[in-house]
């Protein structure tokens, strides 16, 4: 046993208790022009995750300005679901929003490290700062801090077009708040002239209830615009609680926002809120020894546990065939949860979709093309069990994943309902058999390898419980119609139950031959390390423009012999030209090229400890993607690439 790690982890709970005993979360109000402020002291890296649940549904609010007025642009600039956010707001997926009409966000938010956020993406704009993006373009809802520390190394280097992580303010009910009834927490965009009691009776929420959600008190209510308050709701919001709210615009970033006066409301309730939290932390205290002591020789036990390793492995993809009766009853009992996030269409709805399942409509295998409500989407027929991937694909919400929008359970088959990927999958752009001539130049390839990445850490960092895919390979990453990757296909997706630095175990081995990383073949072993090898096996093929199973006719059983002209000989710049896709016709960056061999070379190293997180993966192809659009300018003039940075 680590005791010094114990002692880490007693601290943690008990910082944790703290908080709960004071309240859910410290306002934070002035300071938000404090980019690389260090004090963590306050909520401006996000508000803290110490809450019952790691991941919620959680709400936000945001104020239709140009150039993020229509359900669409609002939706994509912060993360969020066309088809949710248009329902939520009582309007058409096609509609646009009056300037200043407050718009209700849903989100999915979770924990990442100690602070709880709601993760989107931004492309940078003219004349953009952090303190622009957090201040003017998201109105608060996040902190040129929190931006700062997701993307530390570009915060000099802003450049045009290229893309940056979000962390959006968000926050999920403590015990406290859930023992009074409260399900879900708003994060509420302050205006000037909003008082905590406005906005309190607007949703319904008693104020004394909100004051204790953001450590306030009725002595010092004090709030700032441009700022946030955590509300406390018993219900989803309505969009009928905010028909009509039209404030003013935010005021400018350039000076200190004023002071909000604030009701003073009756303070009645206040002691209640302190006592419970003093009572209820010393009593959770008084526990936590035993807690500890429980979970030492619980430990103690399993370790003394055999391991297990897998006693038959079957390396194909095994369709999930089962009766209707075999139905899941986990999933048919949480259909109802399912629905509030998806749609459940009738079966008539996708016949007519599909136009009765014409072969016209027929993309690949049991998938088609419909129309519904004028867009396009893809339905896949299948048959089984889809519990497990409609549960998670309900839950998350990210750019770089496809979404599921609508199920359907029709005469013993399910139809899912997918967001269409206009351009299918990657592997008909880098498969150069298929004869139709289609291709991607060097800086697609490197966005569609930060994209798979960019997703690939959502799921290993900010769901929960992390997931693994377990299934990275060309035929599941998708292009939409600006070649943007979205990861799709996540029904072999399990969570990754081992703790942190540990595996979790498998009998059954299921996946895409080439893809599947040596301990999983050889010991059932899942972990976030088994998509990083199948990532690099990805992103192998989208340098060289060859599958797999060509590759490794020329390596025999290790893949990383076919690195080794490029990394390891006396003439690997010139080598390239015989290992990187020749339809690039040589307009590539070379130096940026072996960087990418390199990476490539680490995510497929057969000691999965020894492979990068995809934490760092984004970051090593970040400062790629950043180097490549320097290379873009100069390479007209100079043909020279630039040194990475």
């Amino acid at each position: 046993m680590n005791y010094s790690h114990l002692i880490y982890v007693f601290t943690i709970i008990v910082a944790s208790f703290s908080v709960s005993i004071l309240a859910q979360q410290p306002y934070f109000g002035t300071g938000t022009n404090a980019c690389n402020s260090q004090d963590n002291s306050t909520s401006a890296s996000g508000y803290f995750c110490n809450g019952v649940n790691r991941s919620c549904q959680s709400y936000l609010t945001f104020r239709s300005q140009p150039p993020f007025t229509t359900v669409a642009q609002i939706s994509s600039l912060l993360g969020a679901d066309p088809l949710e956010l248009s329902q939520l707001n009582s309007v058409s997926q096609n509609a646009t929003f009056d300037t200043n009409q407050m718009v209700l966000v849903p989100v999915t938010c979770s924990c990442s490290g100690q602070f709880y956020q709601s993760n989107t993406s931004y492309v940078i704009r003219k004349d953009d700062t952090f303190l622009k993006i957090s201040m003017d373009t998201l109105q608060g809802l996040s902190t040129c801090h929190a931006i700062n520390n997701e993307n530390n190394e570009q915060a000099n280097n802003l450049i045009l077009g290229s893309r940056i992580n979000v962390p959006l303010r968000c926050a999920c009910p403590t015990k406290n708040q859930t023992d009074d009834g409260t399900k879900f927490l708003l994060t509420y965009l302050v205006a000037s002239g909003e008082f905590v009691s406005l906005i309190s009776d607007k949703f319904g929420a008693d104020t004394n209830a909100t004051l204790a959600a953001n450590r306030k008190s009725v002595n010092l209510p004090t709030i700032f615009p441009n700022t946030t308050l955590l509300v406390p709701l018993l219900n989803p919001p309505l969009s009928s609680q905010v028909v009509g709210n039209s404030p003013p615009p935010p005021p400018s970033t350039t000076s200190t926002p004023p002071a909000v006066p604030v009701s003073d409301n009756s303070s009645k309730k206040t002691w209640v809120y302190v006592v419970a939290g003093v009572v209820g932390g010393l009593v959770a205290l008084s526990l936590l020894g035993v807690v500890i002591f429980f979970l030492f020789f619980r430990k103690r036990q399993k370790n003394a546990d055999p391991q297990f390793v897998s006693e038959s492995f079957e390396a194909v993809e095994k369709p999930l065939n089962k009766k209707v009766e075999d139905e899941s009853e986990e999933f048919l009992e949480s259909l109802s949860s399912v629905a509030q996030s998806v749609k459940v269409y009738k079966f008539e709805e996708v016949k007519t979709a599909t136009k009765n399942f014409s072969p016209a409509c027929l993309i690949k295998g049991s998938v088609y093309r419909g129309t519904i409500n004028g867009d396009f989407a893809a339905i896949k027929k299948m048959s089984g069990d889809v519990s497990k991937e409609t549960n998670l694909l309900s839950k998350i919400n990210h750019f770089n994943l496809i979404s599921l929008s609508g199920i359907c359970f029709h005469d013993g088959h399910w139809y899912l309902v997918y967001e269409y990927a206009a351009n299918g999958p990657i592997s008909d752009w880098i498969y150069h058999h298929n004869g139709d001539q289609k291709s991607l130049n060097w800086t697609q390839r490197v966005q569609i390898s930060l994209d798979v990445a960019t997703g690939l850490n959502y799921l290993h960092s900010y769901t929960s419980p992390p997931h693994v895919h377990k299934d990275i390979n060309g035929c599941n990453i998708l292009l939409d119609g600006d070649l943007r990757a979205k990861i799709a296909n996540f029904g072999l997706a399990r969570s990754a139950d081992g703790q942190e630095g540990e595996f979790a175990l498998t009998r059954h081995i299921v996946g895409t031959q080439g893809y599947m990383a040596p301990e999983y073949l050889e010991n059932g072993l899942v972990s976030p390390k088994l998509d990083v090898y199948a990532f690099g096996v990805l992103l192998l093929e989208i340098l060289t423009g060859k599958e797999v199973s060509a590759l490794y006719e020329s390596s025999n059983t290790n893949l990383a012999e076919v690195l080794i002209p490029v990394l390891h000989d006396e003439d690997a710049k010139e080598n390239l030209s015989n290992f990187i896709d020749p339809s690039l016709q040589g307009k590539y960056p070379a130096e940026l090229a072996i960087a990418t061999v390199k990476l490539i070379d680490n995510c497929i190293r057969k000691d999965p400890s020894c492979r990068p997180s995809t934490d760092e993966i984004v970051q090593s192809i970040s400062r790629i993607m950043t180097a490549t659009h320097s290379w873009e300018m100069s390479f007209s003039s100079s043909g020279s690439p630039p040194r990475l940075p």
